[in-house]
């Protein structure tokens, strides 16, 4: 039924629509009682000079949540499960994926239209000044997302109602930055990197709203 939902959207808003849409499936359960789509990514204080990363994310909030010991995590994911009852760990995790994925290719190509959808305003401003500065400097960024070796939980939290989930992605990308005159200067169009990405979603588990929203983002090559 999705897929005949999405074909009938036209024109310009069919990137956006269709980016929403899956982003809602894969990040949270439907319910039938939704309040109408809220921002997806939540404003934070702060930022950092990003690590060296395929994709050069800016950096969204200065510190990343440490690996917790496995018996604290399973006990915190255990808290959050009693409290959201729909809340199921592969199918986060398999939202994630779909979600990280979704992200880094509307940043790297410098697409606006996919990725406004899926952050605040605040958020958004910090991904297009940088997309203004590689095009102010004239750079394109070719990419190419492989595939995951792994992606997995390793922190998690439960505050008040408050859950926070942490999934590490081991992902494998290429990608080259070229300049004005089409020299590489970044990468390599012929390279598979390994990178890790860090990032962490938050949501409030008693709110109607299924989706949960990433709050920070680190990563690095292994």
């Amino acid at each position: 039924m999705a897929n005949s939902q999405l074909l009938v959207l036209v024109g310009a808003a069919m990137v956006a629509a269709i980016v929403l849409f899956r982003l809602f499936a894969v990040l949270g359960r439907r319910t039938g009682n939704e309040r109408e789509p809220r921002e997806r990514f939540r404003p934070v204080a702060g930022s950092q000079k990003p690590a060296e990363n395929v994709v050069a994310l800016p950096g969204i909030r200065s510190e990343t949540p440490q690996t917790r010991p496995i018996g604290e995590l399973d006990q915190a994911l255990t808290d959050i499960k009693l409290s959201d009852r729909q809340f199921e760990t592969d199918h986060f995790v398999s939202g994630a994926k779909k979600a990280h994925e979704l992200i880094v290719t509307a940043y790297a190509n410098g697409d606006r239209a996919a990725l406004k959808p899926l952050v605040s305003d605040e958020v958004f401003a910090t991904f297009d000044h940088a997309m203004k500065d590689r095009e102010t400097r004239k750079e394109r960024v070719k990419f190419t997302l492989v595939g995951y070796k792994d992606a997995k939980i390793t922190h998690a939290s439960l505050k008040n109602r408050v859950a926070e989930v942490t999934v590490t992605f081991g992902v494998q990308f290429i990608s080259s930055t070229t300049n004005a005159d089409g020299a590489v200067i970044e990468g390599d169009p012929a390279t598979v990197r390994d990178v890790i990405d860090v990032w962490t979603f938050s949501r409030d588990t008693k709110a109607s709203d299924p989706n949960w929203t990433l709050i920070a983002t680190s990563g690095g090559e292994f």
